[in-house]
């Protein structure tokens, strides 16, 4: 498939123009002020809030003025990862993408189609003259993936449609109609550093290539988590050797399952070559648990150069949470028809240790509040107990289903009628604005859906070419057939 056959062209368009513009979490400034400018450039109303989120109205086509305004909602922001060996300033650089089958890549990095793909498709729109459809608001808001700051920071009355479509699910096909709330928590481990014990041997213990993801989507999907891995084996260390933790690297984003981390301990020289028959053991039976998910795990152990480290007390108390706190899947739905999803879970996603303190972000989710406090206070106790200083937010709010959605029966018919096959109506248990809009705006009527995404929060982040026309077309075919105003 050759760039010239990327259709709907307008939208593929619109997405490379996107790529061009730096948009890391809460450094949207360029993609604001492009948004402003698309906007007003067209003579459209273009409204700007207190927050950086960004709102472009489009009045009715002829024939259409007693439709139901319909929003279209997107986020302007993208994660920014990329692979060790890749030279990029995401505050600079645009993003190089390529056609790779029917799939379409980025060169090292995260490809920015979370969620710059619904951003694309707004775009287009707005840009339309061919398009028959009710009065729109698209909607861009930002810093979603660290903390849905946008949606958090919007205020009642910014949006006056009473039907959304958020645009930033990864199946297509996939229509949801209901979300997982979360919480964020982060321990704060505080010390001095020391001398190492006098005789001490320094090892530093490394993987790569694990599979990862994303923290809502996949964590069902047994894959392995380089910080449960690392901290497995020094939890190991520390009670065979008394080794002592020096450096501990590992993850970037608090809603990924980390892929990569290194880990730099000492230990009684003495008992090195102990050390390194216990990590050949230790990476076989790694790599046969995780035969199927993680086939191009890499593992290095090697010698380091002397440094500072934990003082004893700490350092114990830091590997014995990380080898206990929760990870993975705590429930599955109870409802029958929804058994399938997973209702609670826990992520840890990066540690990072710098002279005087070691933070560890764990994320919580499900879609049953009373259940997401539970698991957030289980990860809290286990830091307490280990004398961490614990901080957590508010979190978001899950997104209940609306059993009597209007725009969900448009969605599903016109579906049908395009495709000849009906959509899944599912719940997803990553976190959407969508929750922050129920609680906003608490009779919005939403579904979220989007094209096929693969690899997300990650550089293997792939886009599925021919389902952005598929996706395309059923957003116009909504739009015509959206509900006449009651």
């Amino acid at each position: 498939m050759k760039n010239a056959e990327l259709t709907p062209k307008c939208v593929f368009e619109q997405f490379a123009r996107i790529n061009s513009i730096p948009r890391p979490s809460k450094r949207e400034e360029k993609m604001i002020d492009y948004l402003t400018r698309f906007g007003r450039e067209r003579g459209l109303e273009t409204l700007v809030d207190e927050t950086g989120n960004v709102l472009i109205r489009k009045g009715a086509t002829p024939g259409y003025e007693d439709r139901e305004t319909v929003v279209l909602q997107s986020h302007m922001d993208m994660v920014c990862d990329k692979l060790v060996d890749v030279e990029i300033d995401f505050d600079n650089d645009p993003i190089q993408t390529y056609v790779d089958g029917e799939w379409l890549r980025a060169k090292g990095t995260t490809l920015g189609a979370d969620d710059g793909i619904g951003c694309a498709i707004e775009l287009a729109l707005l840009d339309s003259a061919d398009v028959c459809h009710g009065s729109i608001e698209c909607v861009f808001t930002r810093d979603e993936e660290t903390g849905l700051t946008g949606a958090m920071g919007m205020k009642p009355g910014f949006m006056t449609g009473k039907m959304l479509i958020n645009l930033d699910s990864e199946d297509e096909g996939q229509i949801f109609v209901s979300c997982a709330g979360g919480i964020t928590t982060e321990a704060h481990f505080h010390f001095e550093r020391e001398d190492a014990p006098a005789g001490s041997f320094f090892l530093k213990a490394s993987l790569k290539g694990l599979t990862g993801g994303h923290s809502g989507d996949d964590i069902n999907k047994k894959r392995a988590n380089g910080i449960k891995l690392l901290s497995r084996f020094m939890y190991m260390m520390q009670e065979r050797y008394g080794a002592r933790v020096a450096q501990f690297r590992s993850g970037k984003m608090h809603n990924a399952i980390p892929r990569d981390g290194v880990l730099v301990f000492c230990l009684p020289a003495d008992k090195k070559e102990n050390a390194i028959a216990d990590w050949n053991v230790f990476t076989a039976d790694v790599k046969e648990e995780f035969h199927v998910t993680d086939t191009a795990m890499e593992f290095a152990f090697e010698s380091a150069d002397a440094e500072k480290v934990l003082p004893a007390d700490v350092s114990r108390r830091f590997v014995l949470a990380m080898q206990a706190v929760d990870n993975g899947v705590f429930a599955m739905c109870q409802d029958e028809e929804l058994s399938w999803l997973v209702e609670t879970s826990s992520n840890v996603a990066s540690v990072q240790s710098t002279e005087n303190e070691i933070k560890v972000v764990a994320s919580q989710r499900s879609n049953v509040m009373s259940n997401l406090r539970n698991m957030a206070n289980t990860v809290k106790a286990q830091f307490q107990l280990a004398g961490a200083e614990v901080i957590q937010g508010d979190g978001y709010p899950a997104w209940k289903m609306n059993p009597n959605s209007k725009l969900t029966k448009v969605v599903v018919e016109t579906y049908k009628r395009l495709f000849g096959k009906a959509p899944k109506v599912l719940g997803i248990h990553a976190g959407l604005e969508c929750g922050l809009f129920s609680e906003r705006y608490p009779d919005m009527d939403m579904v979220s859906f989007g094209p096929t995404l693969r690899g997300v929060h990650t550089p293997d982040e792939c886009l599925h070419i021919p389902t952005v026309k598929m996706v395309w077309d059923h957003l116009l075919a909504i739009l015509q057939e959206a509900p006449v105003k009651e």
